[in-house]
């Protein structure tokens, strides 16, 4: 969750000027995803479907003109994300999301819209971050813990970056890219993410200065995602995915660098021990 804010605008309070509805959606948003997330199950599978649909609605509007079929599609690769896993295994509903990939790709292959690269990306993008989502809090023993602590790291990261950024400024990170993020911006990212995941982690996890470092590496991650999707934006030329969050934008404005973190995140804990990404992700 990222905010493609980091370079000092011109004019003192100019650059303050976003932070009090900033934090008013952040206040009234966290406790729902928190209350959420704590209960789990079917109610997280919902909010992570949710989350999919409202993503695939807002990346189709962009990149696909409008397209019901593409939406559908979209839609379905999230819902498919989201409830099979519990199901088939994560395996074969990551099957079933390439599937679904294939007959959307042909259906802009074929189609008679004009192509792009980012036509083509928009059901995995929209469909793994849920399915990751899913895998990671449908362990018992360390889910919970695991969707946390991606929240807090993500969260921590996105505040310091936006601070870091406006109060040191200093060279763009991207600046043909996303000419508002700064490196101090990246440090600040960085910064963020390990202090949240250590303290987080000083409470729950056997080890913590692993999980700090990877907290660290996973904010670049979450820079990363912030800038692919600034990309997508300014391809298409615009400046919001959509206006849904008061003073974020859209839900891919929003969630751009979690869902990057998440998906990397269950990876590691996959490739670390595949019955529960979320103990590999955790357990060092």
């Amino acid at each position: 969750m990222t905010a493609d804010a980091t370079q000092p605008p011109s004019g003192g309070g100019a650059k303050w000027q976003d932070l009090g509805v900033r934090a008013l959606s952040a206040a009234v948003l966290i406790p729902v995803v928190l209350l959420d997330i704590w209960i789990g199950g079917l109610w997280f599978e919902l909010f992570a479907a949710f989350l999919g649909i409202l993503m695939a609605h807002e990346w189709t509007v962009i990149a696909h003109g409008r397209s019901t079929s593409q939406f559908a599609l979209h839609a379905l690769a999230a819902l498919c994300a989201a409830f099979l896993p519990r199901e088939i295994g994560p395996m074969m509903t990551l099957s079933v999301i390439l599937l679904i990939t294939a007959v959307a790709y042909a259906g802009v292959a074929f189609g008679p819209r004009a192509k792009s690269t980012w036509c083509f990306v928009g059901v995995p993008y929209v469909a793994l971050p849920v399915l990751a989502l899913v895998v990671l809090r449908h362990d018992p023993q360390w889910g919970l813990h695991a969707i946390i602590w991606i929240m807090l790291m993500v969260w921590a990261a996105d505040s310091l970056a936006y601070f870091a950024g406006r109060i040191i400024g200093g060279p763009k990170l991207a600046p043909k890219i996303s000419p508002k993020k700064t490196w101090a911006g990246m440090g600040g990212a960085m910064a963020g993410a390990a202090i949240a995941s250590g303290l987080y982690a000083w409470w729950f996890a056997p080890s913590v200065w692993p999980l700090v470092v990877l907290a660290a590496l996973l904010a670049i991650v979450e820079q990363a995602g912030d800038i692919f999707e600034s990309a997508f934006k300014r391809f298409h030329g615009v400046k919001d995915s959509g206006h849904l969050i008061p003073g974020h934008g859209g839900i891919i404005d929003r969630v751009d660098g979690l869902i990057a973190v998440t998906v990397v995140a269950a990876m590691i804990g996959f490739l670390r021990h595949a019955p529960s990404a979320a103990q590999g992700l955790l357990v060092w």
